[in-house]
């Protein structure tokens, strides 16, 4: 009987060892460096759209996220519709800025638990989780995504601004169901991290749904907002880039005008970053240390198709 339990435990080894891994899933080699970099909160206002396509169109921004609840999502939309970029939904619930605010896309009144006394968002996190109805955020999120394939958004992932459908297990497990309901990707913290919160459940409840995610996420930026200081920070990050995993940085583009300036304090920094991935040759850099830049359109094809994104598909060409 031990033996017989012995080999039982070596066989499952051996099968679980033989399970590929997602970088060889999506059709590479074990140990190549996979890497998504994310322009979050496209869509918020002009100066954020522009510098997040000169961004995608230099190369070093492979995929973004659009806020729906903003002014600027149509435009937003229409570049992606345009051009063969991945873009996804970045859910909201929460409305930042002191000046340039927005609300539920399904209406204050249909949703009273998600705004202030004005009819916006609450300005941070904790405010959502002390006041919001799980219900309604359930019916928000699902309306945003809504709103962007309704507007014919092809969209390849979601994710979530400032974190707010990820830092309570409730919201997260929420956040993971509307992927599947959708049957997209998201944006999921890597196990490492999930553990320091205890939970590590739902990167498990993610992938016994089939609701693909990436296995590292740096969601730090550079203190110094100068090109040299930009430059150096993420060389630095992007050369300690695991192989045999898929890693996503995520950013946030801008340009330094008037309108983002009176919008947000980190105007510098979002524009020294949309400069510094706008360059072709931080493409031309990144692939030269042997990292191969994706996008979540590869994690949406596995997904849905259960097989790598063909190569021309990718990178248009055999």
């Amino acid at each position: 009987m031990w033996k017989l339990t012995l080999a039982a435990l070596l066989a499952a080894g051996v099968a679980a060892a033989a399970e590929p891994s997602l970088v060889e899933r999506l059709g590479f080699e074990p140990d190549a460096r996979l890497l998504i970099v994310n322009g979050d909160d496209f869509g918020m206002n002009q100066a954020t759209n522009t510098g997040t396509e000169k961004a995608y169109k230099g190369g070093g921004l492979t995929s973004a996220t659009i806020m729906v609840t903003c002014p600027w999502f149509l435009q937003a939309v229409d570049f992606a519709k345009n051009h063969p970029v991945s873009a996804g939904v970045h859910t909201v619930l929460t409305s930042e800025w002191k000046y340039y605010k927005w609300g539920p896309v399904v209406g204050a009144e249909a949703a009273p638990s998600l705004v202030d006394k004005l009819g916006f968002f609450y300005e941070d996190v904790p405010a959502v989780y002390l006041n919001a109805d799980i219900v309604q955020v359930g019916h928000e999120i699902r309306a945003q995504v809504k709103r962007a394939l309704d507007a014919g958004l092809d969209a390849t992932h979601i994710d979530s601004h400032m974190g707010a459908m990820q830092y309570a297990p409730g919201y997260h497990k929420l956040y993971i169901d509307i992927a599947k309901e959708f049957n997209l990707p998201c944006r999921i913290a890597s196990r490492e991290m999930m553990a320091q919160f205890n939970a590590e459940d739902l990167v498990d409840y993610a992938d016994e749904n089939g609701v693909l995610h990436c296995e590292e996420l740096i969601m730090d930026g550079p203190k110094d907002t100068s090109m040299e200081g930009t430059e150096q920070y993420w060389k630095d990050v992007m050369s300690k880039i695991p192989a045999g995993k898929v890693t996503e940085i995520l950013i946030h583009c801008g340009q330094m005008t008037p309108e983002m300036q009176d919008t947000t304090g980190t105007a510098a920094r979002r524009t020294a970053d949309a400069e510094f991935f706008a360059l072709p040759e931080t493409r031309e850099w990144m692939i030269a240390q042997g990292i191969e830049p994706i996008s979540y359109r590869e994690l949406r094809h596995l997904q849905r198709e259960g097989k790598p994104m063909p190569r021309v598909e990718r990178y248009g060409w055999e």
